[in-house]
């Protein structure tokens, strides 16, 4: 089980037979830190079920790989198989979330809990699903399958298989703003 989530993770980057120069070059020469985080990520969880000390040397490694990347993501999660982390930065996703199998996900998301209304809790988050930059999902709300969640779109409610999730349209308006954000300038 192990062996072969891990191998669908490597897969989803592109990588089709795991050998020990892949794993050197993952892990030292040419890092990918979603990748690595993954592979981290799986083996305390896997750990965690059989060997305490071990364990805790696999969460110490993912603790550390979370500050250096950027990757808020507990080990308690629950993640299926061919998880992708397109970019490192940002990435926070709440302990209790559930995450199908081949899932996309891109820097600056948030999967969180709703602590009030009618939708209090975490995701779920069904299978094939691409989640875009910024984009935000909050409350115990089911992504189904095959949706794709677009750059910056805040989702509150659920959201049925194969639909696709936008963010919503810009407004501009005609009022200068700039002198509340922009200070100490020479000009």
């Amino acid at each position: 089980m192990l062996k072969s989530t891990i191998l669908s993770d490597y897969k989803r980057c592109g990588i089709k037979k795991v050998t020990f120069w892949i794993l050197l070059k993952t892990f030292l020469i040419m890092p990918n830190p979603g990748l690595k985080f993954m592979t981290i990520f799986r083996l305390a969880q896997h750990f965690r079920r059989i060997n305490r000390p071990l364990f805790f040397l696999f969460f110490l490694w993912l603790r550390n790989l979370k500050v250096k990347y950027g990757f808020d993501i507990s080990y308690r999660t629950k993640i299926g198989k061919g998880f992708y982390i397109g970019h490192f930065g940002n990435v926070v996703i709440h302990g209790d979330t559930v995450i199908g199998d081949n899932c996309n996900i891109s820097q600056g998301i948030t999967f969180g809990v709703s602590n009030s209304g009618t939708s209090i809790g975490v995701p779920t988050i069904g299978n094939n699903v691409f989640i875009g930059p910024g984009a935000c999902v909050f409350g115990n709300i089911c992504i189904g399958n095959n949706v794709t969640i677009g750059a910056n779109a805040v989702v509150t409610n659920d959201v049925p298989d194969s639909h696709t999730v936008l963010s919503p349209s810009i407004s501009v308006i005609n009022k200068d703003l700039s002198s509340f954000y922009i200070h100490n300038s020479d000009t």
